[in-house]
């Protein structure tokens, strides 16, 4: 029997099986490794602190998760988990308008105040922002945020997995896992038609999380909104240390090693397919093309897909299921949940372990997005 029992295994999941192992819980990991999961396909960019979204308990989780990595990183790494996928390499905001790069420069001033991880802020001229990054088109001003980062979603998920293991977290890959529950009361999980026991059980498996519910005669309002990702590789460029790119649209660059650059990423509502179409590279070339003609001599190594969780609100919601015992439940993070996921995920930890936490649960309420079946 474990103490705990995780289903799910993106990078909420694996970062709360991570921080359970590392408190000494006896904790089992169960993950089906669906195609299309959300932390998988993603490569992302850590750097919140120049969103202009206003809703503040998504800045604070957003900032709490961006101050977390450097701590989180180093707790890895000295459990031999090196190829953790982050890097602080600086962002580059990209601006064509003189007075809103000023704005974002000041926002990102005025924030600092309260996250001194942001860095160092430079306002870059057109010359300056193109020595930043070669490949951009001339016509680019910028705002240089010196404590922006790179993550590469499969390789933390496999680091916070692996350290995971190494302090006793067990793994079962199989089958979509089953709750073993009475009386409103949830005990355990069935997969590949074994039962496991444990005290409680953790349900963090994003898009797919309402198909555990249902049973209980719930629903989890989650909704699935598709991304496809271009990886691009441009030969004899030395892009380790490049800052990642922020543009005013949806998309975005982030340069890995060797040549590497990832585009980033369609929204898609309503997509069930799990394959990359003709529109997707159509959309994520045209605009990689249009920021960064360089890469017009680079070749598409592959797409991948993933689907992001959203919940109501589009705020991520972290608790105790309702009118259930010994399940509780996190989802929603949506297109910042490699920013958001380690962080929740440590939070998430605590909440199971009866520990205090940093978040109010009622900013991130999980009642409004679980409901009996019947009211949807």
């Amino acid at each position: 029997m474990s103490d705990y029992i995780v289903i799910g295994a993106g990078v909420l999941g694996a970062s709360t099986a991570y921080h359970l192992a590392a408190a000494g819980a006896d904790v089992t990991v169960v993950d089906r490794a669906h195609t299309g999961q959300a932390t998988d396909a993603a490569a992302g960019i850590v750097c919140p602190w120049l969103s202009q979204r206003r809703n503040k308990p998504w800045y604070f989780l957003a900032r709490n998760g961006a101050a977390y990595y450097p701590d989180l990183i180093k707790q890895l790494e000295a459990l031999g988990q090196h190829d953790t996928g982050y890097k602080s390499t600086g962002a580059l905001s990209l601006h064509r308008d003189g007075n809103r790069k000023a704005k974002t420069a000041e926002r990102a001033i005025k924030r600092r105040e309260q996250a001194p991880e942001i860095g160092h802020v430079f306002s870059l001229n057109e010359k300056q922002t193109k020595q930043a990054f070669p490949l951009l088109a001339d016509h680019y001003q910028s705002v240089y945020v010196s404590g922006g980062a790179r993550v590469n979603g499969r390789a933390l998920r496999l680091a916070l997995l692996e350290a995971a293991k190494q302090m006793g977290a067990s793994w079962i890959q199989g089958e979509e896992a089953s709750l073993i529950h009475e009386n409103r009361t949830v005990t355990g999980v069935t997969v590949n038609n074994e039962n496991y026991y444990a005290d409680r059980v953790i349900l963090t498996g994003g898009a797919w999380a309402n198909q555990c519910l249902e049973p209980l005669g719930l629903s989890f309002a989650v909704e699935s909104q598709k991304a496809q990702i271009m990886h691009m590789q441009i030969e004899n460029t030395a892009t380790e240390n490049w800052p990642v790119v922020i543009p005013s649209g949806p998309h975005y660059m982030v340069p890995f090693s060797n040549g590497h650059i990832v585009v980033g990423a369609t929204h898609e509502d309503y997509a069930v397919t799990t394959q990359p179409t003709a529109a997707g590279y159509l959309e994520l070339l045209e605009s990689a093309l249009h920021m960064a003609p360089g890469l017009r001599k680079s070749m598409i190594k592959e797409m991948r897909v993933g689907f992001r969780p959203a919940t109501p609100g589009f705020l991520p919601v972290i608790g105790f299921v309702p009118e259930t015992k010994g399940l509780l439940a996190a989802n929603g993070l949506g297109a910042s949940g490699l920013t958001t996921g380690p962080f929740l995920g440590s939070e998430l930890a605590k909440l199971a372990m009866d520990k205090d936490i940093s978040l109010s649960l009622e900013d991130y309420s999980i009642e409004g997005a679980i409901q009996p079946a019947a009211r949807l």
